[in-house]
Parts: C-alpha cells; sequence; structure tokens
C-alpha cells in the first residue's frame, strides 16, 4: 500500500503536462519578483530585497491557486496577511520566546480552520504561517519589523498592479469552465447513441456554475457569450437523456431508433462547435451535415415523448449557437435553425465582502465538531508547528524555522495529499539544494547576480505550478538558496541544515497524521447516504411538478434540489477518491461494491432527469397521484438514508405503496409520469439490492487497518 501510494506519488510529481503550462503568467508573476527584488537592492538593502522577493514570491503563488475571484485581489489579501504576520509574530518573538510559540500555536490553528472557507483560504493562511516563523531572523527592532512587513506588503502590491496592467487572456478561466460544460454535455450525447443509460458526471457544470458567479462590477463587463449560456447546457442533458431512452424515448430499435442517433450525433456536433466559439470567441461553425439533420424535423418518425423531446433539443441548440457568438460581432451566426429567444437570465452574484466574511465565519465555525477533518487538521497543524519550533531550535541549526514550515506547507487535510507533498518536498529540495549548490560554487554570485539566478528559478516554479510537484520544489528550494545567498548568508551553513530540517519537518508531518488521523474510508456510507437522501429530493420535487402544474415556484425548487443532489454526489466521489488512496480498508465497502452502490443512487437521479425533461405546461392537468408518491418517496429516501448509514439495508414499502396506488388515467403525460414513478422504483430497488452485496451489519466498525 505505502510502497504504491509513493510510486504514486514520484511518478506524478515528475510528470510535467505541457497542457496546463501558462507561461505568460508565470513571466508576469516573475518580472514582479524580478522587479522588487531590483528596486530593494538598488534602493535600500539586500535583507529588504530578500524580504520584498519573499512577498511576492507568495502573492503569485496565492494568485495561481484555483478562484474565479479577481486575482489582483487575491495579491493584496495574501500581501496584507504577510505583513501582519511578519509584525504581530515579531512582537511576539522580541524577548518573549514562549508568547511566540503560543501564538504560532493559534495562528495556525485559525490558518487551518482556513481550510473550511476553501483551498484557496487555506493555502494563502498557510503561507502566513510560514512568514510568522521566519521573523525570528529579523533585525530586533519594531521599526526593522515595520520596514519588512512594508515590503513584503509592496511586493503583493507590485503583483496586484501587473495583474491589472497586463492582463493574460481576461476571462479565460470563465471561457474555459463554461467551453467545457459544453463539451461534456456533447461527448454525453456521443455516449448515448450506443448507451443510452449512460451516466453523467455533472462536474463541469458545477465547475461553470462556480465560474458564472460575478460582481455586479463584472456582470456589466464580461463578454455576452458568457451571460446565459451554462442555464442552456443544464437544459439540454436532460433532453439528450430522455431522447436516448427507451422508457421515455425513442423506441429501443427500427426507424425511431435510427433517428434519435442522427439527433444525438448532430447535437454533440452543435455543442463542440458551440464550445470552441466560446472559448477562443470566434463565430460556431457547424458542419452541414449536422444542420440538415436538425432541420429535417417533418421527416422523422418519432413519436409522443420522443417527438416533443426532439422539438425541445433542436431551440436549446439553436439558443446555443445564439449565445456562443462573440460579443462585439457584427456577423450572424454561421447557422441557425431554430427561432427560439435567449432568456435574460439573471447573473449569479458573489457576496460583498462583509457577507463573505460573515460566510467564511459562519463555515469555520462549522467545523467545530470532533469528527470534522478541518478540525482535526487545524489541531495537527497547530501541533506541529509549535513542536516544530521548539525542536528546530533544540538542534541549535542554522534557520530552525525550515522545520515547522516546511510542516506547515506540505500539509493539507486529508492523508495523500499530505503525504505525496511530504515525499515531493524531500526529494525537489535535495534536487534544488544540490543543483543551486554547484552553481554558487562554480560562480560565487553577489547580490545582483544571485537575485537574477532567483528570480530565473521562480520563473520556472511557476511555469511548473500547477504540474510536477517534485520539479516545483526543486526551483522553489533552488529559489531560496540564491535568495539567501543574496542576504548574506553562507550557503555552506545553511543548505545541510536545510537538508535536515526538511527531514525532520516532514517526519512531524506524518506522524501527527498517524496520530491524530482524519480518515475518509470511515465515512463512506455517510457520504452515500447523503447523496441517496438528496437525490430522493430531487425527484420529489420534480414529482411535485406534475402534481401542482400551476405552482410558480416549482422549477425554483427543482433547481434547488438539483443542486443540492449534485454536491452531495460531489461529496461522495471526493470521499470516494480519497479513501481509494488511504492505507485502511472499509469492512463493508470494496472497490466494486462502491462502484456498484454510486452507479444505483445516481440511476435514480437519472431517473429523475428524464422526468425533469418533460415539465408540464402551467395549464396541464394535475396528478394528485404524483404528490402521494412524491411525499412516500421524500420520506422513504431520508429514512433510507439514515438505515445505510446505521449499516442496515433500506426498505421501500411506503414507495411501493404509493406506486401500486397508482390509477392509470388516460392522457400522454400521465402515462409519462407513471413510468417516469416505476424507473424511479427501480432505481431503489438497485439501491437495496447493491447494499445486500457488502456486510452492512459490520459497517459500523470502523476501518480496517
Amino acid at each position: 500500500m505505502w510502497l504504491r501510494v509513493l510510486r504514486g506519488t514520484v511518478r506524478s510529481g515528475l510528470t510535467v503536462e505541457r497542457a496546463r503550462l501558462e507561461p505568460l503568467v508565470a513571466l508576469r508573476g516573475a518580472a514582479g519578483v524580478a522587479l522588487v527584488i531590483g528596486l530593494a537592492l538598488w534602493l535600500v538593502a539586500p535583507d529588504f530585497a530578500a524580504s520584498s522577493a519573499f512577498g511576492a514570491f507568495a502573492a503569485g503563488v496565492a494568485t495561481f491557486q484555483r478562484t474565479w475571484r479577481p486575482r489582483a485581489w487575491l495579491a493584496l489579501a495574501a500581501g496584507a496577511g504577510l505583513a501582519v504576520s511578519t509584525f504581530v509574530g515579531f512582537l511576539a518573538a522580541d524577548g518573549h520566546w514562549g508568547l511566540f510559540v503560543v501564538l504560532l500555536a493559534v495562528w495556525a490553528f485559525l490558518a487551518g480552520l482556513a481550510w473550511a472557507i476553501g483551498p484557496t483560504s487555506g493555502i494563502v493562511a498557510s503561507l502566513t504561517v510560514g512568514i510568522m516563523l521566519v521573523t525570528v531572523i529579523i533585525p530586533a527592532t519594531v521599526p526593522g519589523a515595520l520596514g519588512h512587513a512594508a515590503v513584503i506588503a509592496f511586493g503583493a502590491l507590485v503583483q496586484a498592479a501587473l495583474i491589472v496592467l497586463f492582463p493574460v487572456r481576461r476571462w479565460g478561466a470563465q471561457r474555459d469552465a463554461l467551453a467545457d460544460a459544453f463539451a461534456a454535455v456533447a461527448d454525453y450525447a456521443r455516449r448515448l447513441r450506443h448507451d443510452p443509460e449512460a451516466l453523467f458526471d455533472p462536474e463541469p457544470l458545477m465547475t461553470a456554475r462556480a465560474a458564472a458567479a460575478v460582481t455586479p462590477w463584472q456582470a456589466q463587463r464580461r463578454p455576452a457569450e458568457l451571460h446565459g449560456s451554462r442555464a442552456l447546457a443544464e437544459r439540454i442533458r436532460p433532453v439528450l437523456a430522455s431522447l436516448a431512452d427507451p422508457a421515455v424515448g425513442a423506441a429501443a430499435a427500427g426507424p425511431e431508433r435510427d433517428r434519435a442517433r442522427e439527433l444525438l450525433d448532430a447535437a454533440a456536433s452543435v455543442l463542440d462547435a458551440a464550445a470552441r466559439s466560446i472559448r477562443h470567441g470566434e463565430p460556431a461553425r457547424v458542419p452541414a451535415a449536422a444542420v440538415e439533420v436538425l432541420r429535417a424535423r417533418d421527416a422523422a418518425g418519432l413519436t409522443g415523448a420522443a417527438k416533443r423531446a426532439e422539438a425541445r433539443l433542436v431551440a436549446l441548440l439553436g439558443e446555443a449557437l445564439e449565445s456562443a457568438e462573440p460579443s462585439g460581432s457584427s456577423s450572424s451566426p454561421a447557422v441557425s435553425f431554430a427561432s427560439a429567444d435567449q432568456p435574460d437570465a439573471a447573473p449569479l452574484l458573489r457576496p460583498a465582502m462583509p457577507a463573505l466574511v460573515a460566510s467564511a465565519a459562519r463555515a469555520a465555525r462549522g467545523e467545530l465538531r470532533h469528527d470534522s477533518p478541518v478540525l482535526r487538521h487545524a489541531v495537527r497543524l497547530s501541533a506541529v508547528a509549535s513542536l516544530g519550533q521548539l525542536l528546530g531550535s533544540a538542534l541549535s541549526l542554522s534557520h530552525s524555522y525550515w522545520a515547522p514550515m516546511t510542516s506547515v506547507l506540505v500539509m493539507r487535510p486529508d492523508f495523500h495529499r499530505t503525504y505525496a507533498r511530504v515525499v515531493a518536498r524531500l526529494a525537489g529540495t535535495l534536487v534544488g539544494v544540490g543543483v543551486a549548490t554547484g552553481v554558487v560554487q562554480l560562480t560565487s554570485p553577489g547580490a545582483y547576480l544571485s537575485g537574477a539566478l532567483a528570480v530565473t528559478f521562480v520563473a520556472l516554479m511557476y511555469l511548473l505550478m500547477r504540474t510536477g510537484y517534485v520539479v516545483t520544489q526543486a526551483c522553489v528550494a533552488a529559489y531560496v538558496v540564491f535568495l539567501l545567498g543574496m542576504g548574506g548568508s553562507d550557503w555552506q551553513q545553511t543548505v545541510p541544515d536545510r537538508v535536515l530540517l526538511t527531514l525532520l519537518g516532514g517526519a512531524l508531518a506524518m506522524i501527527a497524521y498517524a496520530v491524530f488521523p482524519a480518515w475518509e474510508t470511515p465515512r463512506l456510507l455517510d457520504r452515500l447516504a447523503d447523496w441517496l437522501a438528496a437525490n430522493g429530493r430531487y425527484a420529489a420535487a420534480v414529482m411535485d411538478g406534475f402534481a401542482d402544474p400551476a405552482d410558480p415556484l416549482r422549477a425554483r425548487a427543482v433547481r434547488e434540489a438539483l443542486l443540492a443532489a449534485r454536491t452531495a454526489r460531489a461529496a461522495w466521489e471526493e470521499a470516494l477518491a480519497r479513501a481509494k488512496r488511504e492505507p485502511v480498508r472499509h469492512p463493508g465497502l470494496t472497490r466494486a461494491t462502491a462502484d456498484a452502490a454510486h452507479d444505483a443512487v445516481a440511476a435514480l437521479g437519472r431517473a429523475a432527469m428524464l422526468l425533469e425533461a418533460h415539465p408540464p405546461e402551467r395549464g396541464a392537468q394535475p396528478v394528485p397521484e404524483a404528490a402521494r408518491f412524491a411525499e412516500a418517496l421524500r420520506v422513504a429516501t431520508e429514512q433510507g438514508a439514515r438505515e445505510l448509514s446505521e449499516g442496515r439495508a433500506p426498505r421501500w414499502d411506503e414507495v411501493e405503496t404509493a406506486f401500486d396506488a397508482w390509477e392509470k388515467r388516460p392522457g400522454g403525460q400521465d402515462r409519462l409520469v407513471r413510468r417516469g414513478a416505476e424507473l424511479l422504483l427501480e432505481a431503489l430497488e438497485d439501491v437495496t439490492e447493491t447494499a445486500g452485496t457488502f456486510p452492512l451489519d459490520q459497517a459500523s466498525a470502523g476501518p480496517a487497518g
């Protein structure tokens, strides 16, 4: 187990994916570091140049994290946090060593809780702990500490200014996220041609939704093709599924199935064209053959629900092409085969700063429970930071802060990423220090040449930050060696100590996780149960729409239930992925049974999606049986989720009773709804059957070591 994880870590750490490189962004970040180093060397002194370089470096690292917020503000926030931690740490360390250790423990604990807000906040908070550890070697005067805090903030300010003055591919990340959503739906359409019951991974749609959240100022300035298009991808997906599924769409064989395959292939071509248009800001170009297929509706042999799905699909694809037309383009869309109008969707607004702070505080408070992985991470981070500082000092090694700083920067809330970063940081430090040492021996660089070499390696680090973690860490180690050499530190005294302290810091991080773990494996059934309950609420909300078609809030209720179901699915899939990389095993869930359970619960959501593709009109006749079925479904899935979480196979007697009491009434829509209810019940029975394949009565006993 451990050797397999080690091999995977080394392999992924050494792999450089060219598609993920961003040379212009890396060049801009390195230019910011070079600018602050040059100005500090020219106007102040080498030691201030090192501090300013650290601020610019850390601000650049923060802006490379995955976030949809303006990166200039992220650089400023990182710089402010670094400056504050520098000065506060100095005040505590100046003659009050015990107070500094206490402050370090508290600060590290709060930094660990910052992971409740998100990965970007957690990483930036870890950087502030790292700079606080460096404060023990800065000049022992208050004005000196203020000066170093100021130049650190200045370095971040320079990075923020460069981001504003030289934007690289403005709105590029949002374009990619939206284009990936359309491309994912296109791939789904192609898979449905061969597998009418294929499952769809909603992650691209979730990412596109996160990317679509903007401030009011941004909402007025973003390109038109990024406004409202995401909703189209959301609406197209269930229509594709309902057209392909023989239960509610085209027949399994014959002319209807041939027509359905033609439509799915044409839809994939249109969606790919829309994705390319959005990604590159160019007019959409659709193959002529796909256009002819979509226009040939009168000659098609589809009937009933499949015919309605075809008409709806053609209209939505026409809207997708119109919405993908680049803003400011005077040309008309390359092709049009529908006259449907694009609705003026309201933008998703990001919360203002006061609301954001309040939301962050609520998220952190919500993690203050004994079983929270974030709380356990905060406790580990606090203990390791303070213990590492004490051990590093006790060993009387130069730059003793390197041990706790190594621990703080590699630790993550989950086991796999912590372990991978420990191994990668150790290997990268050895390589980077060795390369930098050889360069120093051969060239004996002065302050300016050391600064130039530091900028070179930080440019490589920025370039490789999104890929090749071992290589990135080698660049960081070399950067620090040259930075210290620029400030006058003798590398011969610091490099051997740094390697030893890196080993110590990595060992502390791993020991902390072994002593106080937060395994995801024991919580797998809870995550699966949450997803089951969320899918049940989503299916019940869809059924409620047929029970009361005139309800003006039904569409909103379905949408909110769908988003909650996606969130629960993402939590389950993330937990499952982490559990597969942990050196423990669940006594009830094997990989095969976990995958089978995933498919069973996903089928419940898919059955609800098929019904969602055929919403009733406002004036449609209510289906009272749907209301009773929806209520039984909602109650039963909540109870079934509790039973599954407690290690018991769920039962669906109430749902079966409600379905058996359904009276067959005339009307195509009623038959469609009843068929959808039958699919939902079949999916629930599959969940029970799958749950019976592993010993649920042992599931609460904890993971096997």
